[in-house]
């Protein structure tokens, strides 16, 4: 199911809840992804100030993904911009 997040507060109930249904405790689930139970509890508390490189590991090993819906217009200019052809 794909949900559209409007706030960074939102995503930390998703990450409980995936933990959870996967019968995983906090504690035990941190330990194994190499993140502090301190911050894990960060994340399921939607905390606004995470690390990203983080966060992706938690998502990542949650089996969680973010999908980022681009305009065409800015994907568009992104290319261009890789290709050398805008400055």
């Amino acid at each position: 199911m794909k949900i559209r997040l409007e706030k960074a507060e939102a995503l930390g109930p998703l990450v409980r809840a995936a933990r959870k249904h996967q019968g995983l405790r906090q504690d035990a689930t941190a330990e194994g992804i190499g993140v502090s139970e301190n911050f894990l509890a960060k994340v399921e508390r939607g905390g606004t100030t995470v690390q990203w490189g983080k966060l992706f590991t938690v998502l990542d090993e949650l089996g969680l993904h973010v999908e980022i819906d681009v305009p065409d217009e800015a994907m568009a200019l992104l290319t261009r911009r890789a290709s050398g052809k805008v400055p």
